[in-house]
């Protein structure tokens, strides 16, 4: 969870049918409080999380960083986040590799999520 006096990338800005689309599950992830439960639970099995890139180009976001799960895989992502013009976010899309590193996470958020989020959303 973002810390009070730090303001998360997306997450504090959702909207309430926002979508979120990833490599680690097969359909998107639809509605504020579902994409905080995923985004929040994918952070539980990070061992570490390092920025290597974020900027704002019209609209978008992009966010790049590499992490280190808890089970020892190695991953990159890139995020892209869009922007109403009021600065709500409908949509944010998280791409990551490599494809071993994206099928662990995937089975730990599979495990963690199960019964929480629709069962055709895991790999």
């Amino acid at each position: 969870m973002a810390h009070e006096y730090e303001r998360h990338p997306f997450l504090d800005d959702l909207t309430a049918d926002a979508e979120l689309t990833s490599s680690v599950v097969r359909g998107s992830v639809i509605g504020r409080e579902e994409i905080k439960l995923a985004v929040n639970t994918v952070g539980t099995f990070y061992a570490s999380q390092n920025p290597t890139f974020l900027e704002t180009v019209g609209s978008r976001l992009f966010l790049e960083y590499q992490a280190e799960l808890t089970s020892g895989e190695k991953l990159t992502a890139t995020v892209v986040v869009d922007r109403n013009p009021d600065g709500a976010v409908p949509r944010v899309s998280v791409r990551m590799s490599p494809l071993g590193s994206v099928l662990a996470l995937s089975a730990h958020l599979r495990g963690a999520l199960s019964g929480k989020l629709p069962a055709n959303l895991f790999l």
